[in-house]
């Protein structure tokens, strides 16, 4: 991880009990901007955002915060006949990511930013915590869950079973099933289907850049303009020649348009 240092591991004291969660900070150490706070895709961690958010944070002049959910990269493992609800994302936006900040004494106002899974949770996070969020930049976001993706996530789970995906995926995670089978169960479960934020973004009142590829594979347009329909003010942005990850395949325009958006 570029930027201040090496990941750091602290514990939070969550009702479920005692989670440890991998997090860094990059960018400036001291900046009067709002803390950005980086929330990563489904499959992802701390380490699979490379140096994207410490670039970014020096670009912008803003101090950055990365880490990996439960489950994910360093952090604490899922438990191996856990399986999570529908509600994972909301309880990570509702309940974690509060806990981390508090343990970690962020005050004041926040920016996200946020890919995939992690776009959805920086939305429900806006939604529940307006006083606190000065804005967020979204890549990719899930508001609903459409057959053209659920269709990727199936395809997902057959190169997890039987390619190199799963030891690609290993690199960034303890246990890399914990962080599979806890993203791809719970996405392809029946109850799913019905799973949508339409109801809770009209709560949102801070600027929003919601970010996706024309080559997204797990998500139509239908994503982000669902946003810009209920959340005055939303600025898109559809980048051409770019899948699920803008970050990756068209860094150079993600980083021109999220240093705009946080000056």
């Amino acid at each position: 991880m570029n930027g201040n240092g090496s990941s750091s591991l602290i514990t939070l004291a969550l009702a479920d009990g005692p989670v440890q969660i991998e997090h860094a900070w990059v960018g400036p150490t001291h900046s009067a901007k709002p803390l950005l706070v980086f929330l990563h895709e489904g499959l992802g961690s701390l380490a699979m955002w490379k140096d994207f958010p410490a670039r970014l944070c020096e670009a912008a002049g803003c101090r950055g915060l990365v880490y990996s959910r439960p489950g994910y990269g360093r952090s604490t493992p899922r438990a191996t006949l856990e399986r999570w609800g529908v509600d994972f994302m909301h309880r990570q936006a509702e309940t974690v990511l509060p806990a981390l900040l508090a343990s970690l004494d962020v005050q004041g106002r926040y920016r996200l930013f946020g890919h995939s899974d992690g776009g959805s949770i920086a939305l429900i996070h806006a939604a529940r915590f307006p006083e606190r969020v000065a804005g967020a930049i979204v890549l990719a976001p899930h508001i609903l869950a459409e057959e053209f993706g659920l269709a990727s996530i199936r395809e997902a789970r057959e190169a997890y079973l039987h390619t190199d995906l799963k030891a690609k995926l290993a690199r960034y995670h303890d246990d890399v099933d914990s962080a599979f089978w806890g993203w791809n169960n719970i996405w392809l479960a029946p109850d799913f289907k019905t799973w949508e934020l339409h109801d809770l973004l009209p709560s949102i009142r801070c600027p929003i850049l919601a970010i996706q590829g024309l080559d997204d594979q797990y998500g139509t347009m239908a994503q982000i303009e669902g946003i810009a329909e209920r959340v005055p003010g939303t600025s898109l942005l559809k980048l051409a020649g770019c899948g699920h990850s803008p970050h990756r395949d068209q860094p150079a325009a993600l980083m021109a348009a999220a240093c705009d958006f946080l000056r």
